[in-house]
C-alpha cells in the first residue's frame, strides 16, 4: 500500500505522538509530521479531531484517525506487511489493551500531576507513592506478558511496550523534579532492563526527545498551569 497519503499531526514531546511514531517506524511507513506549536491548535487539528481538539491525529488517504491507541491499532491493521504489533492472541490482545487504558487512565495523571508542578506537601507525596505503585503492577504485568523475553508484546516492540514506553522520557524528567528513580532495580528490575532495551531500538531512537529538552517543554508548562 502507498505511504505518501500519510500524515500525523503532533508534537514531538507528546509522549501520546510519540506512540503514533514509533508505530510508523516500527512498520517502516513513510509519512509527513505536521508539528503543531505548543499553546496553540491549527486549523487542520481543529478540522481533523473536532471533538478532542487534541493530538495526535492520523490522517491516512484525507480520512483523520483520533487517540493514540487507536491509531496504533490501525496502523497494526492497516499495514500488514511489517511487524506485528498487536498480539495474535485474542486473549493476550485484551490483556494488553487493558494494561493500556490503566497506564492512560489511572498511571498517567499521577505522572503528569507532578511535571506539572501542582503538587506540594503531603498530596504530592500521595501522588509519588500511587504512580511508583502503578509501576509494580506494570512491573508484574511485564513478567507475566513476556513470558520471560525482552519486551511485553515477546521478542520484539508490541502494543503495550509503545503505550508504557512512550512515557519514558517523561518518567525521567519527573525522577529529576522529585529525586528518586521510580523505575528502579529494587522495586522493578524488569521494567529497569526492559526500558534501556526499548529505548535502544531503532524505531524509538529516532523519535524519543532527550530529557534535556523535555525539560525545558515541563517549565512551559508549569508556566502555563
Amino acid at each position: 500500500m502507498a505511504t505518501s497519503d500519510v500524515k500525523l499531526i503532533g508534537a514531538w514531546a507528546s509522549p501520546f505522538v510519540i506512540r503514533a511514531l514509533i508505530a510508523l517506524k516500527v512498520k517502516s511507513i513513510s509519512y509527513e509530521f505536521l508539528q503543531e506549536t505548543f499553546g496553540s491548535k491549527s486549523k487542520l487539528l481543529l478540522q481533523s479531531n473536532p471533538i478532542h481538539k487534541k493530538i495526535p491525529v492520523l490522517i491516512h488517504a484525507d480520512k483523520p484517525i483520533c487517540e493514540s491507541l487507536i491509531i496504533v491499532q490501525y496502523i497494526d491493521e492497516v499495514w500488514t506487511s511489517g511487524p506485528t504489533i498487536l498480539p495474535s492472541d485474542p486473549y493476550d490482545r485484551a490483556i494488553a489493551r487493558f494494561w493500556a487504558a490503566y497506564i492512560d487512565d489511572k498511571w498517567f495523571p499521577c505522572l503528569i500531576g507532578i511535571v506539572r508542578g501542582q503538587l506540594e506537601g503531603e498530596a504530592k507525596e500521595t501522588v509519588i507513592q500511587q504512580m511508583s505503585a502503578g509501576l509494580v503492577l506494570l512491573e508484574e504485568a511485564f513478567e507475566k506478558c513476556s513470558e520471560g523475553k525482552g519486551y511485553f508484546g515477546g521478542e520484539k516492540i508490541g502494543y503495550l511496550d509503545i503505550a508504557l514506553g512512550s512515557f519514558l522520557g517523561w518518567i525521567n524528567v519527573t525522577e529529576n523534579m522529585i529525586g528518586m528513580k521510580v523505575i528502579d532495580e529494587a522495586k522493578t528490575p524488569c521494567l529497569v532492563g526492559w526500558a534501556e532495551r526499548f529505548c535502544a531500538d531503532s524505531a524509538v531512537k529516532e523519535v524519543m526527545p532527550e530529557i534535556e529538552k523535555l525539560e525545558e517543554v515541563a517549565k512551559l508548562l508549569q508556566a502555563n498551569v
